[in-house]
């Protein structure tokens, strides 16, 4: 004896099947690597972080949040490029690795962007003992800025007190960065 369902029984249990069928493939990591967290230039931030000794995953979260990967990205205060990198910043960066005939139109070019970013990450990592956060906040806000943060007490470069920052778009620009950092060592490591 065959059991005869409703029509609409049948559709809701087809639909509803569709439905997890697709949230799986959503929640899947090949999706969420391919669209919503790409690694586009691969090669060179993994070649340039190694060089420099900094986290390949950080390098994607800056890019992610600096420029979506745009590497024609340009800022208002006129940061270039995939790691948006100042011109005055590019210039000294290029002199203190012995990169030759540097013009700030270079800054566009990924690889030169990405290896000058490196660079300055590792720099600033010497500058301030490894801690990431402030490394981040002066990638950000410049280095200057978080020294004369933690001289005058106003931050003490831990996370617990990061709401002390005093500019808001610093605090927000660690928090992305550091939840997108979290995100590629998931789906990448």
């Amino acid at each position: 004896m065959l059991i005869r369902w409703p029509k609409l029984q049948v559709w809701t249990w087809l639909l509803l099947l569709i439905g997890v069928g697709i949230l799986l493939f959503i929640n899947s990591s090949w999706f969420l690597k391919r669209t919503v967290y790409p690694l586009p230039y691969q090669d060179q931030v993994f070649y340039y972080s190694k060089k420099y000794g900094v986290d390949p995953y950080l390098v994607a979260g800056i890019m992610r949040v600096e420029s979506s990967f745009k590497p024609r990205a340009e800022s208002s205060q006129g940061a270039r490029g995939l790691m948006q990198i100042m011109p005055e910043t590019g210039q000294w960066a290029a002199e203190q690795i012995g990169l030759p005939d540097y013009d700030p139109i270079r800054l566009y070019d990924p690889e030169y962007n990405i290896q000058i970013g490196c660079w300055y990450l590792f720099n600033l990592n010497q500058e301030f003992r490894g801690n990431r956060l402030l490394v981040l906040a002066a990638y950000n806000a410049g280095s200057g800025r978080v020294q004369t943060w933690l001289a005058n007490g106003q931050w003490d470069g831990h996370w617990e007190t990061i709401e002390n920052i005093p500019y808001p778009e610093t605090r927000q620009y660690l928090k992305k960065v550091l939840n997108d950092y979290q995100i590629y060592q998931r789906l990448y490591e």
